[in-house]
Parts: structure tokens; sequence; C-alpha cells
């Protein structure tokens, strides 16, 4: 099984999940032409791809979605609200309805040998879900785009052999940026991002042995730097009520506009 972040940042995600036989995207939020090119990094192409898992319909999720899911009429897995979502968008274009397939949060389903199941987060979209996806008892998580986290999401997370969270933004580069108060409210909300510090909480609460890497991902381009997001996780999980240290695991940060390394779960 392999984890690898195509693009990860506040200005387009694309990550791919798969399998010797199956292989997935979870969102397409840069162009087609970049994924392709992301894909072809990994020996792939677009004709390779099983499904493309969309997360929810901001933008930086599903500008590329409309050109690559037409070109190889990929299948496109989302929750109902999502789905509406999309179909209003104009600048997606128009995509068959019958690539739509609709899923539910914690209703698990497959795509050939790999087991996908949704999970709720709080964003400010339609209808928006995380994914954790299995091969056999390999777990991988991918959840960004969550302005809180609960007892559920930390249950949703538990056991993972990966994970990609959401490091969004350091809070004091936020407050003193340039962006208007109304979305610095509206990030720091609790339909926004996860900041360093609550993304190293959350971490602290899902850390276990068999946790073999942690990438942070989804990194602001104004409010973070990923030496930033990378030691303030060090330091909240070195500080939290957990017998670990960040220094037990493998800890990265995706790139923004790069294929990041491949993570393979043996």
């Amino acid at each position: 099984m392999r984890l690898c972040s195509i693009a990860s940042g506040s200005s387009g995600n694309c990550t791919y999940v798969g399998s010797d036989c199956t292989h997935l995207l979870i969102d397409v939020g840069i162009s087609g032409k970049r994924a392709e090119s992301g894909l072809n990094t990994l020996g792939l192409s677009g004709r390779d791809v099983d499904g493309i898992l969309i997360t929810h319909e901001h933008a930086d999720h599903i500008a590329g979605l409309g050109v690559l899911a037409r070109k190889y009429e990929i299948p496109i897995y989302a929750t109902k609200g999502t789905i509406s979502a999309i179909t209003k968008m104009k600048q997606v274009g128009e995509i068959a309805p019958d690539l739509f397939c609709e899923i539910r949060e914690d209703q698990k389903f497959t795509i050939k040998d790999l087991t996908v199941n949704p999970m709720k987060i709080s964003h400010d979209a339609a209808q928006p879900v995380a994914y954790r996806i299995s091969y056999g008892s390999k777990k991988v998580g991918v959840c960004t785009d969550l302005g809180v986290f609960n007892e559920y999401t930390v249950d949703c997370l538990k056991g993972m052999d990966a994970v990609l969270i959401e490091a969004n933004h350091d809070v004091n580069m936020l407050q003193v940026g340039p962006y208007p108060y109304y979305l610095k409210q509206r990030i720091l909300g609790d339909r926004g991002h996860l900041s360093n510090e609550n993304s190293g909480r959350l971490l602290s609460q899902i850390l276990h042995d068999g946790l073999k890497e942690i990438v942070l991902g989804h990194l602001s381009k104004e409010n973070n730097l990923p030496e930033l997001a990378y030691e303030a996780v060090r330091m909240e999980i070195n500080m939290g009520d957990t017998p670990y240290k960040a220094s037990d695991f493998k800890l990265s940060v995706a790139k923004r506009d790069d294929v990041s390394r491949v993570i393979e779960i043996a």
C-alpha cells in the first residue's frame, strides 16, 4: 500500500493512495496536467486511476476534477451534498452524471482491493468528509480542512499506519497577516482549518506503536511555514499527555507544488 501527496496546500490539494492493482486520488485541486504529471512520477497515468475521492467542493480540492474525470471517465466518489455543489459550479465544466457515485459518512465501500471509509469533518462546505483507506490490515488516513476535532475524529484516526493531517496555519502569523478580518475569523473558527498547535494536539491522541509515518499537509502559503509547522507539531507532541516523543515517529511536511516522498506501508 502506498500514500503520496502530489500537491498539498491552500492553493491546491491532490493525494494518491493505492495498492499494486488499485489506484485512487483524493481530490484534484490542481490542474489536470499537474495531476497527470504527478501520476507519471509514480509510474502511472490517468488511465490507471480507478476512482477520485472528493472531500468537498472548494476550488483547491476540485480545480482539475472535470478535466481528469472527463478525459479518462473516472468514477467520482463524494457525498450527496458535495455532488450537488459540484454540479452547480461552472468552472468545473460538465461532468456526466453517471460518473458520480454517492457515498455516506461512516459507510464503508470498496474499490477493487481497497476499502474506503469516509468520516465527518467540521468545515464550511456542503457535506465535507475525510477518508480512511485500508488494504487488508493496513490503514492510512487523509484528514484536512477541519476547524475542530473531537472524540469522534480521534476514534476515526486511531490505528492508522500512516496519516496525512492538516497543519494549516500559525495563529500569530494569521492574526497579524494581510487577510481581512472576516477571513481570519473563518479560518480560526470551528468550520475553518486546524492550526499547527491543534494539529499536534490531535496527533498526540492518535499516536501508537504501529504508526509509521505522519505527514503534515494543507499548509497556508500566507500564514504558515513548513519549518514552523514541523517544529510546532513536534513541540505539542513532546508536551502532550502521551508516552511518546515526536522523535519516535517519521514526521514530514508535504510539498506545496511538487510530489512528496512515496510512503510504502508493507
